[in-house]
């Protein structure tokens, strides 16, 4: 069954502080038990994206990439809820996402996603999707002899991004304020 979205919304910022802040404002609206799900290519800022989130969480600092490790958890400083920081760029089904055991933890925290689109919807009823496109490498034609996703140069924190978000089940059947 294909669930369609409550709503959809887009924004773009201006950069890697610019993602993050529009994130944090996010987090103000998340909860226990929410499921994230990033997409983006390589570089488009979902581990930037997912550091803003903690911030506006509350979570402990030092939130990178859990590509090596599939999953990383960020305890709440205060009372708020976990963050649950999955990579599941290595992970082929949803029997592969079943063997890391999120529902464990999904009561207790918010659980993001990258690449887990196609992966992860049956954890819950409702999810947020976002989609980060670059302007390098994303919807924009590519310079000659360069690959897509391949341009990590260190102007990367100020190109701009297109942040893509849209709302499914009951949990989201409005869009969050993100002023």
């Amino acid at each position: 069954m294909t669930q369609s979205a409550q709503w959809e919304a887009e924004y773009r910022t201006r950069g890697a502080e610019e993602t993050k802040t529009l994130a944090a404002r996010l987090a103000r609206t998340l909860r226990r038990g929410d499921l994230v799900l990033l997409t983006g290519e390589l570089g488009a800022g979902k581990t930037t994206f997912t550091q803003g989130l903690g911030e506006g969480l509350g979570v402990r600092p030092g939130i990178i990439s859990p590509t090596f490790v599939l999953v990383r958890e960020h305890p709440n400083l205060g009372d708020g809820p976990d963050l649950v920081h999955v990579d599941a760029y290595r992970l082929a089904s949803e029997g592969e996402v079943d063997d890391i055991d999120l529902e464990a933890s999904m009561d207790r925290a918010v659980t993001v996603v990258e690449w887990g689109h196609g992966l992860v919807e049956h954890l819950a009823d409702s999810r947020l999707e976002i989609t980060l496109v670059r302007e390098v490498g994303g919807d924009r034609p590519l310079a000659a002899g360069t690959a897509p996703g391949t341009d990590f140069s260190d102007d990367d924190a100020d190109e701009e991004r297109v942040l893509r978000l849209a709302g499914y089940g009951p949990r989201w059947q409005d869009a969050p304020d993100l002023r």
